[in-house]
């Protein structure tokens, strides 16, 4: 048989062999391979060059696979990530249906159904491919402004990991808004993580005064939904003092502290200082009362928007190998709001409380105003290589 009968054959089973399934197309091939006394592999071949060059056949355009992720889906995207403040995939994946679920709701929803079905079907893999394009915002390094208290001995010092407290048991740390003078005085954020739920509280004050301090977790604690059984600072002396133990012991709040200089004791709030404060706050000086306002405001808008909308996860395992190399699980990524409802120790009137509280949200109009907020933060600030852009 020639090579142009050949040709003829393999063309006729063009149409037969695309249309086929894995089997039938095995079964194709065994009989060409017979009939023709060709390779397989040739074969495979020949089909592919006709595949691109019929003009019977309806193919795509482009080599490979079909792209199914088509540029509206990455807009669409795009435009969750952004209202997300940029959550990484695996943080974003479990949380993409109610953020668009609320813009439906709420008629900011612009794409169509088809773009919101491929939307929902995205693997953490494929999220992960798209989101390294985008554009992030990238932060600078602060400073380390505490100073251990001469008084420390009257506070106990909590020594190893915490297992597995109950809802009420938090960590509790200050960043200062100094820029890159640590003269003067100037506005410090303080900040309380609970451990349980990953529920966080935010407050600026001017200075970080003994008064000043007790006053903003006093604030935290009236605006908490659930009752706060502990708090563990680190050894600064806005935090021991005699007005701290004071006001933790008339309400009886277990009070402890970490080892001096050992930021490791207190891992979840300093990674929630760079996420929650940096992040939004940026590096900038905050040293009048009217930026100090703005950042209040700014954060009573901010406290509810991460704890109802960015999830966060838990290590829940370590296995460590040997001295340089260990491992980590982590729980599956749930918002505050969430672990919040799901737990068993909450009651239930406050868990329909905040129920009824969080169906009136929309992350999209939470985050217009948060950066509206930051914008005139930023008005008129002097920003240097070390402070955020």
């Amino acid at each position: 048989m020639i090579m142009a009968t050949k040709h003829d054959v393999i063309k006729e089973e063009l149409c037969g062999y695309l249309e086929a399934s894995k089997v039938e197309k095995g079964q194709i091939l065994d009989r060409l391979e017979t009939t023709l006394r060709m390779h397989r592999k040739a074969i495979i071949r020949r089909f592919k060059v006709l595949q691109y060059r019929s003009i019977e056949y309806n193919f795509n355009d482009h080599r490979g696979r079909v792209i199914y992720y088509t540029p509206d889906v990455t807009t669409a995207l795009k435009y969750v990530w952004d209202n997300s403040h940029e959550l990484c995939a695996e943080r974003l994946h479990p949380v993409i249906h109610e953020y668009v679920e609320i813009f439906i709701r709420d008629n900011m929803w612009h794409f169509n159904p088809e773009t919101t079905d491929k939307l929902f079907s995205m693997s953490i893999g494929t999220m992960k491919n798209r989101l390294s394009g985008f554009e992030r915002i990238v932060s600078g390094g602060g400073r380390c402004l505490t100073k251990p208290s001469d008084l420390k001995e009257i506070i106990p010092v909590r020594r190893g990991p915490w297992e597995n407290p109950p809802p009420g048991y938090g960590e509790v740390d200050t960043v200062a808004h100094c820029g890159n003078t640590a003269e003067g005085r100037f506005a410090y954020t303080l900040q309380y993580t609970d451990i349980s739920l990953c529920w966080c509280f935010l407050g600026a004050q001017m200075g970080k005064g003994k008064v000043e301090t007790v006053q903003n977790i006093a604030s935290m604690q009236k605006r908490s939904p659930f009752k706060w059984s502990g708090i563990d600072p680190d050894s600064g002396g806005e935090f021991i003092n005699w007005n701290m133990e004071r006001w933790c012991r008339k309400r009886k709040i277990a009070m402890t502290r970490i080892r001096p200089g050992m930021k490791n004791d207190h891992g979840h709030i300093e990674q929630k200082n760079d996420k929650n404060v940096r992040k939004f706050a940026g590096y900038i000086r905050i040293d009048t009362h009217e930026r100090l306002a703005i950042l209040n405001e700014m954060y009573r808008v901010l406290e509810i928007y991460i704890n109802h909308f960015l999830p966060s996860m838990k290590c829940v395992e370590k296995i460590r190998y040997n001295i340089t190399h260990s491992s980590r699980k982590y729980d599956k990524p749930k918002t505050p709001y969430r672990r919040f409802i799901e737990h068993t120790d909450i009651p239930e009137n406050a868990k329909k409380k905040l129920l009824d509280f969080h169906q009136t949200l929309n992350p999209k109009i939470m985050h217009d105003e948060i950066l509206r907020l930051r914008k005139n933060l930023f008005a008129g600030a002097k920003f240097t290589r070390n402070e955020l852009q």
